[in-house]
């Protein structure tokens, strides 16, 4: 089993991760997680935070010359903002703060954030309590626990890939996972497949910024080379699919989720959406598929195709130009608060959803293949392929 955690605040000293559950001797270094962090600050429609944080994840455990231990895996995760905060964010109570200092009292309420449930149900009077932990900021932490998953789903050939679908109404055209120029996607200002559409997306964000209002769009993860057979079809909480959408949907400002495509076959017939198992012709390489309509999923398991799923991000709740809302004290009609933010958060969400697959993923993995060791989780692995084939020949 692999868990993990996280701890910090928007703008106090830093973040905290911890993952458990990863075997001994996977290879791991602090350079290999800054790789994907650095993935999470690009992307355009970003704010000013990202001129600020270079964001390097620091292990302080678990890890020894190099290669992991089995034991829990801690890292920090530096604000540097914080140095700008120190007194708003400080641990202790402080003395005689000044009126105009960040750390006043905030109460107009931001409509689509966690501003006014969050205040209600812990008791708060200062929205401040509540927007720094469900900031997107807490996100860098779930990308570098993801990095750690994603190193020792590498072993076994498993790989994490990401790009766009959508900003605001603008669409890219469907294109096939293997047809898909990844570098290029990496190397696009949206994460964008096509060029014409990416040139397309920028434009909408900019008139976004130009209006003080925000846009959202859809993402597509594909995790490839993931064996048949991870999650079951036993219990409700166990289903893969289940557990890829629940770890999405806990991404900020995500309110959607498909596996494969999802909403685009509901309302085609059976015959046209299932998933055709080609005979068997490679011993290396059995059940086979024509198409991948379910997303690499049947029944709550892998199906041997790549793992697919889609997200949307909803335009964030924090403008230049806010709504109308009301005040936490007096329930007046005010404008709501604006704290420094992104135009657009799609580019760096598919890099942050890689890692919560992965996160799924490698859980999943170790649950059928155990082992306290690389070593002991490959011979596991390696004896399983050698049964997953017709019953008459590969039992």
């Amino acid at each position: 089993m692999v868990r993990w955690f996280t701890a910090g605040e928007s703008h106090g000293e830093g973040l905290i991760i911890i993952v458990e559950g990863i075997p001994a001797g996977l290879p791991l270094g602090e350079e290999y997680i800054a790789t994907h962090l650095a993935r999470r600050q690009k992307g355009y429609g970003r704010g000013g935070r990202m001129l600020i944080e270079q964001d390097h994840a620091h292990i302080m455990s678990g890890v020894r010359h190099g290669q992991t231990l089995g034991s829990p895996i801690g890292m920090t995760l530096e604000n540097k903002d914080w140095a700008n905060w120190r007194e708003a964010m400080a641990v202790e109570p402080v003395d005689n703060p000044d009126p105009d200092w960040k750390g006043r009292r905030i109460t107009r309420i931001r409509p689509g954030h966690a501003d006014l449930p969050g205040a209600m149900k812990y008791g708060f009077d200062d929205v401040r309590n509540v927007l720094e932990r469900a900031s997107a900021r807490e996100t860098a932490a779930r990308v570098a626990a993801g990095a750690v998953a994603m190193r020792l789903l590498e072993e076994f050939g498993i790989r994490m890939r990401s790009h766009v679908i959508s900003i605001g109404g603008v669409f890219a055209s469907p294109q096939e996972a293997d047809t898909i120029d990844w570098q290029a996607v990496e190397d696009s200002p949206v994460r964008c497949a096509d060029p014409e559409a990416a040139e397309r997306m920028v434009a909408e964000i900019d008139a976004a910024k130009e209006a003080g209002d925000t846009t959202g769009g859809t993402v597509e993860v594909i995790a490839e080379n993931v064996p048949i057979g991870l999650g079951s079809h036993v219990h409700w909480d166990r289903k893969i699919d289940g557990r890829v959408a629940q770890a999405l949907m806990s991404i900020n400002a995500v309110k959607a989720v498909s596996i494969g495509p999802g909403w685009d076959i509901v309302n085609q017939r059976g015959s046209q959406v299932q998933d055709v198992i080609e005979p068997v012709t490679d011993p290396d390489h059995p059940w086979q598929r024509k198409t991948n309509r379910m997303g690499g999923t049947e029944g709550g398991m892998t199906d041997g195709m790549p793992l697919v799923a889609r997200f949307a991000i909803k335009p964030i709740a924090t403008m230049t130009n806010p709504l109308p809302s009301v005040d936490l004290d007096t329930g007046e009609i005010v404008q709501a608060h604006y704290e420094r933010s992104d135009v657009c958060q799609v580019p760096p969400a598919g890099v942050i959803g890689e890692a919560m697959v992965a996160l799924v993923l490698v859980d999943a993995f170790m649950e059928k293949f155990g082992g306290d060791s690389v070593q002991e989780t490959r011979r596991n692995y390696e004896g399983y392929l050698k049964t997953v084939g017709p019953r008459k020949l590969y039992q």
